[in-house]
């Protein structure tokens, strides 16, 4: 299967030699104004480091940051965690972003249209080799095209896509979905197009396998799933 490899914008600062311990979004904003993840709308991304020192990255006016939380998970493979978030441009919509002590250290292209946006899913190893991938789901309330990429120093690799699997229900504030970690691999879980069912989709010879778990109940219905695999639950 090819790879497409997507363009990133890389800032090459100097290493600070901090670690981040952990992240969390501020200042609840309404300049985008989109209203399709409740209450997900944010001008301030907060780093805590583990020295216990803290970094505050602002966006410009046209910007924010589209999303939940942000995710600590170490894609650049230097042995220390990275932010993972969203950003969401007011004329380009959202787009994959990786920020380190010293900032933004990658961003993957913006969708291209206003209000349109990715859901985040979680870091997990797809292919066994013990370097992080990451998983989201893209344009969730249309085709929903679950996306696994891997960050390079060339840019950020598409691995493998597949539409009809979303993640999130429109206008809510709760990210369903997720990475169930299982003893013979990790599992994407999601809905079904219809929100019928449960599906659980794998990396299997570069490409995504999906089949129904059983019928979706709610978003405890992914945990509940994970469980009944043997296997632990981790939620965007």
């Amino acid at each position: 299967m090819a790879r497409l490899v997507l363009v990133l914008a890389i800032i090459a600062a100097p290493a600070s030699g901090e670690s981040i311990g952990s992240a969390h979004y501020e200042a609840a904003s309404a300049r985008y104004g989109h209203g399709a993840l409740a209450g997900g709308e944010w001008a301030e991304l907060v780093l805590v480091l583990d020295s216990g020192g803290e970094r505050r990255f602002g966006l410009p006016e046209e910007m924010v940051f589209e999303d939940v939380a942000p995710r600590l998970a170490d894609l650049t493979g230097d042995g220390v965690a990275e932010a993972v978030v969203v950003e969401s441009d007011v004329a380009k919509g959202a787009r994959l972003a990786i920020w380190g002590p010293d900032g933004r250290i990658a961003a993957g292209p913006f969708i291209g249209t206003t209000h349109r946006w990715l859901a985040p899913l979680g870091a997990l190893d797809v292919d066994g080799d013990d370097r992080l991938e990451f998983a989201y789901v893209l344009r969730p309330h249309l085709d929903a095209v679950l996306s696994v990429v891997r960050f390079d120093p060339q840019g950020l690799v598409v691995l493998a896509q597949a539409s009809g699997l979303p993640s999130h229900q429109y206008r809510s504030g709760v990210l369903e979905g997720g990475i169930a970690a299982c003893a013979d691999g990790p599992v994407m879980l999601t809905a079904d197009s219809g929100w019928a069912k449960v599906m659980a989709t794998r990396w299997v010879d570069g490409a995504l396998q999906s089949k129904a778990l059983g019928r979706y109940r709610g978003p405890e219905s992914f945990a509940e799933a994970a469980t009944a695999m043997g296997c632990e639950f981790n939620a965007p």
